[in-house]
């Protein structure tokens, strides 16, 4: 998937990916100190970032789309100060770092400080081929150590193309398992509430979140 692709749908306002509410998940498992700094990659404008935010945390969103951040930062009235460091045009506010720039330009010296994960629309927004090099970009770039949240969605991909793709569990162990241990924390089927599933003839729709912890 290019860039072109996600600009596009930011710029028409087709995001139905962006939840208008912090995401049940994430209020219900996070269990990460106040003291780590978290790494949310393609974050969007999620409200998840001010909820980690307000718990205390340090975060770090990386974000393709300029509009998205732009956006975050406008709806949260807050005036970010702006600057550039090596790809990423950096937005900052208060305890929220949004970064601009392509999530495969990260370095290990960038993220050395986070100590967290939150990936609730990275995974599932990029391709078979892209998410074997998302996972490991993560083992690649984040120190040993790191706890976290992921969750999914999975379903029967010949049904309805993606994004958001559908990734079983066995894709997740077999991408992550060998860096992190990644036990399911919770599964539910969510195909009632999801109209765009229904009418796509969808059969089948589980959320799955998962405790991520790097070895």
């Amino acid at each position: 998937m290019q860039p072109e692709f996600w600009h596009k749908k930011w710029a028409s306002g087709q995001i139905g990916f962006h939840l208008p509410e912090v995401n049940p998940y994430l209020q219900r498992h996070w269990a990460v100190s106040a003291a780590a700094r978290v790494l949310v990659p393609l974050c969007g404008k999620s409200l998840d970032l001010a909820w980690l935010a307000g718990r205390g945390h340090q975060v770090l969103g990386v974000e393709l789309s300029e509009k998205a951040i732009e956006d975050f930062f406008s709806e949260y009235q807050v005036q970010p100060q702006i600057s550039q460091k090596g790809a990423f045009k950096v937005y900052r506010g208060d305890a929220i770092e949004l970064w601009c720039g392509d999530f495969f330009a990260l370095t290990a010296a960038d993220v050395a400080d986070c100590a967290a994960l939150y990936d609730r629309a990275a995974l599932i927004a990029l391709p078979a081929p892209m998410r074997e090099r998302y996972a490991a970009h993560l083992q690649q770039i984040l120190p040993q150590g790191v706890h976290g949240l992921l969750i999914t969605l999975d379903y029967d991909q010949a049904q309805m193309p993606g994004p958001p793709f559908a990734v079983g569990d066995d894709e997740v162990q077999r991408l992550l398992s060998g860096a992190w241990q990644v036990p399911v924390l919770e599964e539910q089927d969510v195909l009632g509430e999801s109209g765009k599933f229904l009418q796509a003839g969808v059969t089948r729709l589980e959320e799955r979140v998962y405790r991520v912890s790097s070895r």
